[in-house]
């Protein structure tokens, strides 16, 4: 089963791939946290994307397509995978294309969620600047208001989920990300999911829609 969430920052589209890829034992391939790891090591491709992190600038295609390519053509995605995080534009999705060949992808989730949700669950977002531990105000909160768990330390809220950032990231994905949506209706492989409710609801609903367009294969 190969398999592509999309929709705004912010839809559950990390929350519900993970789910998802273990359920089915698929192979998790999300770039973002590709990259995050190898900044984290210190390897020559995270200092290049720390390069461009550095700079407020995006990973060029070409890098984010190679690294993606990579995992796609590995044994491991052999028996199926979930995408989450790429391809975020129609470059990026003609490249996927390429790389998939006659094993295309089996179905697009597209999680809808108002804006204003958007909004409010950014905001609720919290992380540890110490070991990088996330949290959720409203669906995951630290034990001790403010503080990690794991370490202590004072939690903070990231520049990325600040409403004023949440609000410029989905302009940017209306322009550059939406377009995919009526590239995969129009390939008829695209369902829409209904993201609003709690993880479980969404992932039932998620559920629901692989098991219409995929029949049995999507009941293992």
């Amino acid at each position: 089963m190969r398999v592509l969430f999309v929709g705004p920052p912010g839809a559950g589209k990390g929350t519900q791939s993970v789910l998802l890829s273990e359920k089915m034992s698929l192979l998790h391939i999300a770039p973002g946290d590709i990259f995050r790891q190898e900044v984290r090591e210190g390897t020559e491709l995270g200092k290049l994307v720390k390069s461009y992190m550095d700079q407020g600038a995006l990973v060029p295609d070409d890098v984010t397509i190679e690294v993606v390519k990579k995992r796609l053509l590995s044994p491991a995605a052999a028996s199926g995978f979930v995408l989450d995080g790429f391809p975020r534009n129609l470059s990026q999705a003609r490249a996927l294309d390429e790389i998939l060949g006659n094993n295309g992808l089996d179905v697009v989730l597209n999680l809808q969620v108002p804006v204003e949700e958007l909004v409010a669950r950014s905001a609720s977002r919290r992380v540890c600047p110490s070991c990088g531990k996330p949290y959720n105000l409203r669906t995951d909160p630290p034990k001790v208001a403010g503080k990690c768990d794991v370490c202590g330390q004072d939690l903070i809220m990231r520049n990325d989920d600040r409403p004023e950032t949440v609000r410029e990231r989905l302009r940017v994905y209306e322009i550059s990300t939406m377009p995919l949506i009526d590239y995969y209706r129009t390939k008829g492989i695209l369902e829409d999911v209904d993201g609003l409710g709690e993880r479980d609801e969404v992932f039932a609903r998620v559920l629901e829609k692989i098991r219409k367009r995929l029949g049995d294969e999507g009941r293992s």
